[in-house]
């Protein structure tokens, strides 16, 4: 073995967890760069900070002959025309949230993050053990797509609201910014849902273009501000109980790649998946100790009532969307399978032990 390739194998084996068994790139003699569109700020924490760990993990696998340009939201493409500029080859990846294409196909809303559905670790069991990877590549294949898990912020934040809701009726006539079916179901209860890059949420806010917005959890909502143009911040966040991120790569780009960089992209998107959650894991409560204390943020909890009128609307929207497209009922039928399947465990296992935690920190 040479010293060039053991370099290599070093740097794929520490970088993107074991491509070092694979053979060299068959496009070895020149080196590429490759543009990653992104659906958030350049650099921000929690997304941003991803998509470049994304950029630099590939770049460092593959030894410097892929080197990855990440784009903040704006700077190449706005965040919501990243998949067209994938599709189209104006850039070779994205790093955003599927349910930002859910206009081609409501069947990418399931690859992101569905209200009242799966768990992040459910999600990823179905992506990656269920059937979940080849129905993704399937509804993408069309649009000249492949796209990988890479991040997670998992369980949302219900939203800032400048108004209390005490009841399913505060929701009639409110302006929301939120994506996804989550925003079919705020529509369903009379609500109407407005989408917006993240970077806009404050400023809309701010200028009451909206009456209540959600973007992610403490963390992130800190560095937005959002604290400074609404009064109460309200969970849980009945729309993402997990919030997936992808990174997204031209199809003609990825048929064109050897083995071995198809799983350097690959797994710099796994390490990023579990790297990510663990950051936002990391930051989430201290952000809320800093929103509450220094802030005077009130933090609230949405009702039982409106929880459960936003669950029968969450069924209404989902059947509806199943209904509607035959690929998205597809997809639908094999996520709520599994969802049923999962459930039941998950039940008995995390959802009863944070039972048995509170009661045991609660007891001193």
């Amino acid at each position: 073995m040479t010293s060039k390739t053991s370099r290599r194998a070093f740097l794929t084996a520490t970088a993107a967890g074991g491509a070092a068994t694979l053979a060299a790139p068959v496009y070895a003699q020149g080196k590429r760069t490759l543009k990653m569109a992104t659906g958030w700020p350049k650099k921000f924490p929690g997304l941003g900070v991803a998509s470049q760990r994304i950029g630099d993990a590939i770049t460092a696998a593959s030894d410097g002959r892929l080197t990855v340009q990440v784009f903040g939201a704006g700077e190449l493409v706005p965040p919501f025309e990243a998949f067209d500029a994938v599709a189209s080859g104006a850039a070779d990846l994205y790093h955003a949230a599927e349910y930002y294409w859910q206009g081609k196909s409501t069947a990418f809303n399931f690859f992101a993050g569905v209200p009242f559905g799966m768990t992040t670790a459910e999600h990823n069991a179905w992506i990656y053990h269920r059937g979940g990877q080849e129905l993704w590549e399937e509804v993408s294949a069309s649009f000249g797509v492949i796209a990988f898990m890479a991040g997670n912020s998992s369980a949302q934040a219900g939203g800032w609201f400048n108004k209390e809701i005490n009841s399913v009726d505060d929701l009639k006539g409110l302006k929301m910014r939120i994506p996804g079916f989550g925003g079919k179901v705020i529509d369903e209860v009379g609500g109407t849902a407005v989408t917006l890059p993240g970077g806009e949420i404050f400023s809309a806010l701010q200028s009451g273009a909206i009456d209540a917005g959600e973007m992610a959890g403490p963390w992130i909502d800190l560095g937005f501000g959002f604290y400074k143009a609404a009064k109460y911040f309200y969970n849980p966040g009945f729309q993402e109980p997990t919030s997936a991120e992808s990174l997204g790569v031209n199809l003609d780009l990825w048929n064109d790649m050897s083995a071995a960089d198809q799983q350097i992209i690959k797994l710099a998107a796994a390490q990023e998946n579990v790297m990510n959650p663990a950051d936002f894991i990391a930051n989430h409560s201290r952000s809320l100790d800093i929103l509450l204390k220094e802030h005077g943020v009130e933090l609230r909890s949405f009702p039982d009532e409106v929880m459960i009128e936003l669950g029968k609307a969450t069924k209404k929207v989902l059947d509806e969307a199943a209904a509607a497209d035959p690929m998205t009922g597809k997809v639908a039928a094999s996520y709520m399978a599994f969802l049923d399947e999962a459930a039941g465990w998950t039940e008995q296992s995390e959802q009863a032990y944070l039972r048995a935690r509170s009661l045991a920190r609660a007891a001193g």
